[in-house]
């Protein structure tokens, strides 16, 4: 069993002040309130951040975690007397201590694994090559950060003969604390290259701080053809194992390497003498990770026969949780390529924020090298499983299948393997359920996940739901205390999705969401959403909806305010919120200045309305030239607001920036800020160089068709473009039915394909459109990117002449959407 403790030794661990009021036994570390296994068991670690985690022991208390780390100066509310609290200077380095403390009650041998990229694939690789012959425990998905390595480390237990764990930096001094807790043996470090140099004076800095992880290992395994020149100066006191494919002097000299239907052959020497590796995989960045893993290997003494066997079943690995819609009105999350029970966990927290359905269902697979008797692993499995409130389980294995009776949930079916799941699959019957697939890689459940997702054509919008989440901590990160977020979800959340998205922000707790028309706010509650909606554009025909969902609607005219004030009186409804729209200078919606004592009037005549928010919006925050005509509009609209509250005799929310003022205009946050597309990376208030912010969507089709074509042959309808020589041009799966406008044709655009831009020739057709790749080595089926973090939607707006607005919200439904959670 991984960290076991008594409350007692842990205060004694921590030389923490107590107030114990009933003595547990620990076995859970909680750093994030939403997020809760075994409650009676738990320790809840109130880290401050964008969240304070203080902040939220009431709610946890509610859902029967009773005992906390708290800082010292925290009073303890008297309605919880009888939890348990540990009392520390700070939060985060008790947590470390903790972890520090569990790590070092055990001797085994310890591999670190840092860099700037494919840090997450290393670990993942090496525990595939390892976990035959070793009892491996490593750091679930990427928990690398200071929170992530501790929760990583009070995994060990005395069954583990090898741990593998990452350790990833963003500023100066974290690394010293990551090494004190892993206290690793052998240190890999992969490739070296630009994240997080913004929390740095210089790249050499960085490079020195990532290297403190190595200070007390025994043996460094690095890939000398991308190491820094640094690196040699700063690692000379350490044994390093060496990999190359440019220096015969490296311990492992690469000398020859072919591509060969989908893999890489090397051939390379070791110890004099010459061997033979083949992986299953091509592309620039598999190849360097595998080859850092083969010298990893060899350099633990593994037999060279035997990796190079397993090299060339090595897996793909998917570190993202993703989630699609489904047939039958279900919702799929697929995590169908890994399965312990570390990661199970992550994914069963993952399925719980999912409300859009009342019914959950697990589809699990066998869960292998655990290091656990079969019957105590599938226990803790059918525990966690219960805790998590899952209505349905299929399981598919043997071993599953053979330790059914642990299990309770309402329903449950166990097959034998994956095929006979699949004949089975429609007699099940799937229906308004959210589906979460978890199984180990052999079980193939992208199979299932095919046959249960809605069937759309390969044009895919991807969504990363943690890009999302940090620009939203971005904008909480420069908000002034107590100004609240309300995030705007309108025109299908602007083009990217309706409930995921909504669900992600209040799993992030925001404070309100907009929506542009009624059914957006119905859809999002019946999705499950709690959170305060405003409707931007109420119609009177929905006036029954609005108090039905308890949406709350913007009146922005009398005609609409008097109606309203009507159909409320005669529901005898009182209190009614209503959030008032004033016109300050952009004249599209909303009260003149000159109305507003008519507008207090009609108020105060209609006590049922209580006016919960009064907001303006800025013309033109983000532009530099107008800032005198955004400031005018900012005095009109305190004035406004200040004749309201006089009139009304209470106070009400003041908002009136939007994205781009949040961060220009400090001033103008007032009580609450508008957060709109700033959630997907783009804000253009932002100077790029200091550019924080990650893109969210990446929109992406594939080749349908190559064609060779001669210089002159017209291509497209018009017959307006042709070659200027001989070349091929790639028609691909996606037209302005689609989104991609027509004006992106006859070379205004350009895609991505295997990392060389290809642009358009001939017009954009309606499903289709036609790209010169002549000078690009490309295949029939081949990934093709129509934006990304390079080639930015600011990039095609700009080509477009257009806004990024534009270019998101003209997806059309169409195409599919992807989300996915790292």
């Amino acid at each position: 069993m991984p960290g076991k403790y008594s409350l007692t030794a842990i205060s004694e661990i921590l030389g923490a002040k107590r107030s114990i009021a009933r003595e547990v036994t620990i076995e859970h570390l909680l750093t994030d309130s939403r997020r809760i296994t075994n409650a009676s068991k738990s320790l809840f670690f109130a880290l401050e951040g964008n969240r304070n985690g203080h902040d939220f022991i009431p709610e946890l208390y509610a859902a029967c975690v009773f005992s906390f780390v708290v800082k010292e100066d925290y009073q303890i509310p008297p309605e919880l007397g009888n939890a348990n609290f540990l009392l520390v200077k700070e939060v985060l380095p008790a947590l470390q201590q903790l972890a520090a403390y569990h790590r070092s009650k055990f001797n085994l041998e310890v591999i670190a694994v840092t860099g700037s990229n494919g840090k997450t694939v290393v670990k993942e690789w090496l525990y595939q090559l390892l976990s035959p012959d070793k009892n491996v425990v490593r750091s679930p998905k990427s928990y690398n950060s200071q929170t992530g390595v501790p929760l990583s480390l009070w995994q060990i237990d005395a069954q583990n003969e090898i741990g593998i764990f990452e350790a990833g930096i963003s500023l100066p001094g974290e690394m010293e604390r990551l090494e004190a807790m892993i206290k690793p043996t052998i240190g890999v470090f992969t490739h070296f290259a630009a994240a997080h140099d913004e929390g740095f004076s210089s790249r050499k800095q960085k490079l020195g701080e990532k290297l403190k992880l190595f200070k007390n290992v025994h043996l460094l395994v690095y890939n000398q053809d991308q190491a820094p020149e640094e690196i040699s100066e700063q690692l000379n006191v350490l044994k390093s194992f060496t990999i190359s494919r440019k220096s015969e002097q490296a311990d492992l000299f690469v000398f020859d390497w072919k591509t060969i239907s989908g893999k890489t052959k090397f051939q390379a020497l070791y110890q004099q003498k010459e061997l033979n590796c083949c992986i299953p995989f091509t592309d620039e960045a598999s190849i360097e990770n595998a080859l850092l893993c083969w010298g990893t290997m060899l350099a633990l003494g593994a037999d060279t026969a035997t990796v190079s066997q397993r090299m060339e079943t090595l897996n793909a690995v998917s570190m993202r949780l993703e989630l699609k819609n489904g047939t039958h009105n279900c919702s799929i999350i697929d995590d169908s390529y890994n399965s312990d029970i570390n990661s199970l966990e992550i994914a069963l927290n993952f399925l719980e924020r999912q409300k859009q359905h009342p019914k959950k269902t697990l589809i699990l697979s066998d869960i292998y090298q655990s290091g656990l008797k079969s019957s105590e692993l599938y226990k803790q499995v059918a525990d966690l499983i219960k805790q998590n409130k899952i209505d349905k389980l299929i399981g598919v294995g043997k071993e599953i299948s053979e330790n059914q009776t642990f299990f309770q949930t309402p329903e449950k079916q166990f097959f034998e393997d994956t095929d006979s799941l699949l004949k089975q699959l429609p007699a099940l019957q799937f229906k308004d359920e959210t589906i979460l697939l978890k199984g180990s890689r052999n079980f193939e459940f992208e199979r299932i996940s095919r046959v249960l997702s809605q069937k759309t054509h390969e044009t895919i919008l991807e969504i990363n739901l943690n890009a999302l989440q940090h620009n939203l901590n971005y904008y909480k990160s420069i908000l002034k205390p107590g100004v609240k977020l309300m995030a705007m979800v309108k025109a299908f959340s602007y083009g990217s999705g309706s409930f995921e998205i909504a669900g992600i922000l209040q799993f992030n707790t925001v404070d309100f969401l907009a929506v542009a028309y009624v059914d957006e706010g119905v859809a999002l509650r019946n999705a499950g959403i709690t959170l305060p909606i405003m409707v931007l554009n109420p119609e009177v025909t929905a006036f029954e909806e609005l108090t039905k969902y308890q949406l709350e609607p913007e009146i922005y005219s009398f005609n609409l305010l008097e109606k309203l004030a009507v159909f409320i009186n005669e529901k005898s409804i009182s209190s009614f919120p209503v959030h008032l729209k004033i016109d300050t200078g952009m004249h599209r919606l909303g009260f003149e200045f000159y109305e507003v004592a008519q507008l207090c009037q009609l108020l105060k005549n209609n006590p049922q309305l209580k006016v919960k928010s009064v907001f303006s919006h800025l013309a033109a925050s983000g532009s530099a030239e107008h800032d005198d005509f955004t400031f005018q509009q900012f005095n009109t609209f305190k004035k406004v607001c200040s004749q309201l509250e006089k009139a009304l005799g209470y106070t009400f929310i003041k908002h009136i920036s939007n994205t781009s003022a949040i961060s220009r205009w400090p001033e103008m946050q007032l009580d609450m800020v508008r957060l709109g597309i700033g959630l997907y990376g783009i804000d253009t208030a932002i100077d790029q160089e200091n550019n924080f912010l990650q893109p969210v969507a990446t929109l992406k089709t594939s080749i349908s068709q190559l064609k060779k074509v001669k210089a002159g042959e017209t291509i497209g309808y018009g017959r307006n473009d042709m070659l200027e020589k001989d070349g091929k041009i790639a028609t691909v799966r996606i037209g302005y039915a689609d989104g991609y406008l027509r004006v992106f044709g006859n070379g205004n655009g350009k895609m991505l394909i295997n990392g060389k831009y290809a642009p358009t020739i001939g017009h954009v057709s309606m499903d289709m459109c036609m790209l010169d790749v002549s000078d690009i080595e490309v295949q029939e089926d081949d990934e093709v990117i129509v934006f990304n973090e390079e080639l930015r939607i600011e990039t095609l707006a700009a080509q477009a002449g257009t806004i990024p607005y534009e270019i998101l919200t003209n997806i059309s439904q169409r195409v599919k959407r992807v989300y996915y959670y790292e």
